[in-house]
């Protein structure tokens, strides 16, 4: 009896996606093989993009969380024409475009870097958000869907809890899920770690949930048309499939449904490659081949997808002529360009925190730049993102007009959130939490580092000086954790992340001056919760503070060569201000003073301009409410870091700054003991 075109072609993914793995001896075969008839069903009549643009931006999405399951990706990518067989073949070597786990390339369909289980499917969240926000302002005209593909991990990791509840809290209707429940695991079965009834978890958060066996294709065009359907809920497909579908041992027993499948070539796995390959209709000696029919089928869906993407184009171009002023407008939202806004304007008071600082900006913000989503883990008031919010609404279920997303207490679902929005394009991601729980998000800012996401990340209560909440809440090597990523270069060989700490007000308005005209990489503002003395300088404060704009530079620069010079980021400057006062009064020594928002934009400049700031041969003092770490490589081996080697204490801040020797007296015997 002859396969069905549909079985065909999803045995064709499952060969392909057998052979990329063995040929690379490196991959997941069994999981690819197993959610093929799914991926084959999506791509060849629901999922809506065009071919010829991939860039539409009205385009449906598809997000894969398991990274694992590239070789599946990739397949059915092959078959719309996106990738060659050579491409297939080099799977998971150097310099290839099928990478091991998928990144981020448009171009060839794939819409998400994923690796970390969990994150894939929590960015197709922020992707529907970010939809609704701009059909809100534009028309259903312009809606599209979102898919996303899990994995029992995917389920498993914690994250799944934040993006469950969220798209069912917000009524996502426009995000249809397939949840691969073959009940195979890396190393176990799933009943070995789980019992839960997954089903029943999603209702409870407001899905519409459908059970189905995933490899019969009729009841995947059923569900996949009931889910497309629906208007009041998300939609979770959970589809009952067989890992390693297909797979034969050397003698044609059966071997599918084992974990060994999952990780490892077929070969090595214990089934037979050649005999699998023959089972499901391939040439073992040529696997990388794509049927006649089937390419004939996919052809045709290329040509139904260009004719009904222009036809949507045309039906957007009547739109516009009629509507030229809001044509113009999400002209703006997509353009890759930073948003034009006047920070010369923005007028801050003296002598305030920097979280205060960043919300007198957000507030100008929310007046002006109309594509911009700030979000909080329930914070905002104490992270300050109300002042964004108190300019607009937040989002609920069914009314997305207003541009603040309350995210409630996930920190790591709120960042990958933003991910999401970031990937979709036309809105501009902020997100704000306080910066010890930077911990919970640094697996989302790896990832942003990595797709290259110009996401805000405002973390507040930057240092010891939260005060009496204690060490659980007062960040002492989170500063250097995050520096790190700072030093780190991406692909481009730019800094993977800005990391950006201002010292006073007009500091904290250049550092968000900083962070929105970086549309390259994400941006980190860790801002103070206590007020910080505004530093001194001659003429337009706005003018002096841009100087920042260069990582560095100098704050307080005597006459002559300096004996000495003192740097730091944030709150110590002011403290080392206080301390040269002592050190010039007391002793006639000349101080030089820096602040050092951000080490890697510093080291990006001149050798002329670093040592204008850092002259060679003057010893350096250095001052940081974190590890000392985070400035011994400003300050070299023959200076000195006044830092903290503990965690915190719980008391009033000012008692620790004095307990802890942040204050302007510490500074001049710091610095006396290290000249003597």
């Amino acid at each position: 009896m002859s396969k069905s075109i549909e079985v065909k072609a999803a045995d064709n993914i499952r060969i392909l996606a057998a052979s990329m793995v063995e040929k690379a001896k490196s991959g997941h075969p069994g999981g690819a093989m197993g959610g093929a008839d799914f991926v084959h069903i999506l791509y060849s009549e629901f999922l809506n993009y065009d071919p010829s643009d991939m860039n539409w931006a009205n385009r449906d999405r598809f997000f894969l969380d398991p990274g694992h399951m590239s070789p599946m990706l990739y397949s059915v990518l092959a078959l719309g024409g996106f990738y060659s067989m050579e491409d297939l073949a080099n799977f998971r070597q150097w310099g290839s475009v099928t990478p091991g786990h998928p990144e981020v390339d448009v171009a060839r369909g794939v819409e998400n870097t994923s690796g970390p289980l969990g994150q894939g499917h929590v960015m197709a969240v922020g992707a529907a958000i970010a939809e609704r926000f701009l059909v809100a302002r534009f028309g259903e005209w312009m809606a599209h869907k979102t898919y996303a593909f899990i994995s029992d991990g995917g389920v498993q990791e914690e994250i799944s809890q934040g993006a469950g509840r969220i798209a069912g809290f917000l009524g996502l209707n426009n995000l249809i899920m397939f949840y691969d429940s073959n009940d195979i695991q890396l190393s176990t079965e799933t009943d070995a770690v789980s019992l839960e009834d997954t089903a029943k978890k999603y209702e409870a958060w407001n899905w519409k949930v459908i059970t189905i066996e995933g490899n019969d294709v009729g009841q995947i065009r059923t569900a996949l048309k009931e889910a497309n359907a629906e208007t009041e809920r998300p939609t979770l497909i959970i589809g009952k499939t067989i890992m390693g579908k297909g797979a034969l041992t050397a003698d044609g027993s059966n071997f599918e449904r084992k974990c060994a499948t999952h990780g490892m070539p077929l070969g090595e796995a214990g089934a037979s490659f050649e005999k699998t390959i023959a089972n499901l209709g391939g040439n073992p000696e040529n696997p990388f081949v794509i049927f006649d029919d089937v390419k004939e089928l996919y052809e045709k869906r290329k040509a139904e997808l260009i004719k009904a993407a222009a036809a949507k184009k045309a039906a957007q171009g009547e739109w516009a002529a009629a509507n030229p002023e809001l044509a113009a407008k999400l002209v703006k939202f997509f353009a890759k360009e930073a948003p034009a806004f006047d920070f010369s304007k923005v007028e801050q008071k003296a002598n305030t925190a920097t979280r205060a600082a960043s919300s007198t900006v957000l507030a100008a913000f929310a007046d002006e730049i109309e594509n911009m989503i700030v979000s909080s883990a329930d914070l905002s008031n104490s992270d300050k993102t109300d002042g964004f919010l108190k300019k607009t609404t937040a989002f609920t279920k069914g009314d997305f007009s207003g541009s603040f997303f309350q995210a409630g207490v996930s920190e790591l679902t709120m960042a990958a959130i933003m991910n999401g929005m970031a990937l979709h394009g036309g809105v501009i991601p902020v997100c704000g939490t306080f910066f010890v729980f930077s911990d919970y998000m640094k697996p989302a800012l790896r990832l942003s580092a990595l797709m290259e996401l110009p996401v805000k990340f405002v973390w507040t209560h930057d240092a010891f000086r939260v005060g009496e909440d204690g060490p659980t809440h007062q960040p002492v090597e989170q500063e250097a954790q995050i520096r790190l990523m700072e030093k780190l270069k991406n692909h481009k060989g730019h800094n993977s992340t800005l990391v950006l700490r201002p010292a006073d007000a007009n500091e904290a308005t250049v550092a968000w001056k900083m962070a929105l005209e970086n549309t390259s990489t994400p941006s980190a503002l860790i801002l103070s919760r206590q007020n910080i003395k505004n530093l001194p300088v001659e003429g337009d404060a706005y003018q002096a503070a841009l100087q920042a704009e260069k990582g560095a530079y100098v704050v307080i620069k005597p006459e002559g060569t300096p004996d000495v010079v003192l740097l730091a980021s944030g709150s110590e400057v002011a403290t080392l201000v206080a301390g040269a006062e002592l050190l010039s009064e007391r002793d006639g020594l000349k101080v030089q003073v820096v602040s050092v928002p951000s080490e890697g934009v510093f080291r990006a400049q001149t050798k002329d301009y670093q040592d204008s700031v850092l002259p060679l041969g003057i010893p350096r003092f250095g001052m940081t409410a974190g590890l000392p770490v985070t400035l011994e490589g400003l300050v070299g081996e023959n200076g000195k870091v006044w830092g903290l080697e503990s965690f915190g204490f719980s008391a009033p801040y000012t008692v620790l700054d004095n307990k802890l020797g942040f204050n302007g007296e510490n500074v001049y015997k710091q610095v006396k003991q290290m000249l003597a």
